[in-house]
């Protein structure tokens, strides 16, 4: 077993150095044949790993492979650790990546540079995979840097396009701030336990739980104090509240790229790190109640902002946004298995959303404005059953008393039933159960918004449809209209067509997972064997019983999430099928009411942070680039000594006149001053 997973972690690795390196040699076919064939390769062990955890008897074990830094104290090393948890993500981050990888086989059927694409691809899978069987924090750390490389490598992709250069770039710093929360709370437990092995350090926590640090002559809770530094690292990854500027931004890489990083794995790795650090959190209860907050402000700032926004790739980017919201107050509750639980699922549906959404635009020439779209039912029947399958499935859809539904009924309604449950001790969780059903309504009004616009209704791709009146504008005027943000090809004028099967193909299997992951799956996450599943691999506190207190809550708070959900459906069919033709939610966009134009803007983040962050870093740029590296160090240190030399040496030229006379009269005059100078000196 233990080789099987180190060729499951490494396979990737050795794949996208082929692709990369060799890819022009070895053509186009080879490359993405290579890489391709080592995911499926991966994808397979995957799930023969997590079968064996799952119904076989296998424990949980650590694979040694090399010594990674060691400096006194100081032990890390490079080791594969397999239990329940990483068990999970390998299945999540090889099946989505497999399936993203068989998809670009069409998607990217006309780009140049096909093997630098799958290279990065595979290049991303293998950091993220080592990231979730990583044994220690410089590991965990190493994958947790590595995913934030590829990302950016897979978002500028189409580096000759400014936006999507400058989207990557966006995406980078900004993961650099929580990167540095995450060092900072790596350092903290260190310094407190003297080690970075999980092994090692998850049994001293509950002993030292009430250490306290002392700071600026305040005693601080030592556990609370790394726990939110190492969440800030999170808040970054999983594009939580303040640090989430740069998801909606990352849509402008390719659509298979979405799929893969911004929906099913890299935003999930703060949920799992959440999850992994159980042991610490539970002990830390100021930093848990800071993460219930995050997220659930998390979930309803994206839900919002979801509800007016017209890219087909930014809705989903932002229910992306949400749903993490919904996994991380799950965390903060306590409810670090249906966190786990809402993660594996959403990988599903998510998955498949954000590829029907790329087929869509594949058959729609690249045209990402969803107001382009309408009536594609009929033109793009396959994405049109799985997107629709992928909207039950991310609304919750299902029926409580029978216990019955698609994936996310299980797993969303474990996570609100949760909260309100923890909610009787906790006013903060009972203020992530409001925003976790309030949050439920918008979603399923912002998700059915985008399945009528895109198949019902009338034809809005035609030639003679493009007439001003579909068009929106934002705050300042200016149109919004999304013109091809994907790739090649220009063609509007032509009909929509249905994808090849290449990339039909992982639809329907992520519209398998939509509709029985939850099913199956959810008595061992959050049911009847979840200890015989978890092996302790989520720790909870012998005072923690949330999940079970889920499990008893009165039939109504079954039923709110359910209903909110068909409340937006209802508003939704209201708005954009029975008053379709009139164009009412055009016309009420085009209002441009204060509460539209607020969320249409995002809540103003990005300009708020223009105006201070980015115009304040620029001011210190300019300061000490033009200022101080410019004027004073090159024109006091090289420059300046240069240029006194050249004038020294320009003046100095102009007495190598080349006549006789004038150097005669230069030594008449050095004689003279000799003489000068003999005589007073030896009078």
């Amino acid at each position: 077993m233990q080789t099987l997973v180190t060729i499951l972690v490494f396979a990737p690795i050795i794949a996208a150095a082929i692709a990369g390196l060799f890819g022009r040699r070895i053509g186009n076919v080879a490359s993405q044949s290579v890489t391709t064939g080592a995911l499926i390769l991966s994808c397979a062990l995957s799930w023969y790993t997590f079968s064996q955890w799952t119904w076989g008897h296998m424990e949980a074990f650590t694979v040694q492979l090399l010594p990674f830094i060691h400096i006194g104290d100081f032990q890390a090393n490079w080791s594969i650790r397999i239990d329940a948890l990483s068990a999970t993500m390998l299945i999540v981050v090889t099946t989505v990546s497999a399936l993203v990888h068989i998809y670009s086989w069409g998607y990217m059927a006309e780009d140049d540079s096909k093997p630098r694409f799958f290279a990065y691809l595979s290049l991303f899978t293998f950091a993220m995979l080592s990231l979730v069987t990583a044994a220690d924090f410089m590991q965990l750390f190493f994958g947790w840097e590595g995913v934030g490389l590829a990302s950016y490598l897979l978002i500028g992709f189409w580096f000759k396009k400014p936006s999507a250069s400058a989207a990557a770039i966006k995406a980078f710093v900004v993961n650099r701030v929580g990167d540095f929360g995450f060092a900072l709370g790596i350092m903290t437990t260190y310094w407190a336990f003297g080690t970075i092995q999980f092994a090692e350090l998850f049994p001293l926590i509950q002993a030292n739980a009430g250490k306290t640090w002392e700071f600026a002559g305040h005693m601080w809770p030592l556990m609370d104090i790394a726990c939110f530094l190492l969440f800030i690292g999170a808040m970054g990854k999983s594009a939580q509240f303040f640090l989430h500027t740069w998801l909606p931004d990352a849509m402008e890489g390719p659509t298979p790229v979405s799929a893969l990083i911004h929906a099913a794995t890299m935003v999930t790795a703060g949920v799992y790190m959440l999850c992994l650090l159980s042991p610490m959190f539970e002990y830390a209860p100021v930093a848990k109640n800071i993460v219930t907050v995050i997220g659930a402000v998390t979930a309803l700032f994206a839900a919002t902002v979801g509800l007016t926004q017209n890219d087909i790739k930014r809705v989903i980017a932002y229910s992306t946004c949400s749903q993490l919201g919904y996994m991380f107050f799950a965390a903060g509750v306590g409810a670090y298995q249906a966190a786990m639980f809402h993660l594996f699922t959403h990988a599903f549906f998510k998955a498949l959303l954000f590829l029907g959404a790329g087929s869509v635009i594949h058959g729609m020439h690249h045209e990402q404005d969803m107001r382009r779209y309408g009536a594609l039912a009929k033109l793009l029947p396959v994405t049109f059953i799985a997107m629709t399958i992928g909207t039950i499935a991310i609304t919750g859809l299902g029926f409580p008393p029978l216990h019955l539904g698609f994936a996310g009924f299980y797993s969303k309604d474990t996570i609100i039933e949760a909260a309100f449950a923890a909610g009787g001790h906790n006013a903060l969780a009972m203020f992530a159960w409001v925003i976790g059903v309030l949050v439920a309504g918008l979603t399923s009004f912002y998700s059915w918004r985008l399945a009528f616009f895109t198949f019902n209704g009338t034809a809005r791709w035609g030639h003679d449809a493009h007439g001003h009146d579909d068009h929106a504008h934002d705050a300042h005027g200016h149109d919004d209209h999304a013109h091809a943000h994907d790739d090649h090809g220009h063609g509007h004028d032509h009909k929509p067509h249905e994808s090849p099967w290449v990339m039909l193909f992982p639809l329907v299997v992520l519209s398998i997972g939509a509709v029985a992951a939850g099913f199956v799956f959810t008595g061992y996450f959050v049911g009847h064997h979840q200890e015989e599943f978890w092996r302790g691999a989520i720790y909870t506190a012998p005072t923690n019983h949330v999940l079970h207190e889920a499990h008893e809550v009165a039939t109504w708070v079954k039923w709110s999430p359910l209903i909110a959900s068909l409340i937006g459906l209802l508003i939704a069919v209201y708005v954009y099928l029975i008053k379709g033709n009139e164009r009412l939610g055009l016309k009420l966009a085009e209002r441009k009411g204060p509460l539209y134009v607020f969320f249409y803007n995002k809540w103003f983040f990005d300009e708020l942070y223009a105006a201070t962050f980015v115009r304040f870093a620029k001011f210190l740029g300019d300061l000490f680039w033009k200022g101080g590296d410019q004027k004073i160090i090159d024109g006091l240190g090289p420059d300046g000594v240069s240029a006194v030399s050249y004038e020294v040496g320009k003046r100095t030229g102009r007495l190598q006149t080349g006549y006789l006379y004038h150097y005669a009269f230069v030594m008449l005059l050095g004689v003279a001053g000799l003489l000068t100078f003999a005589l007073y000196a030896f009078r």
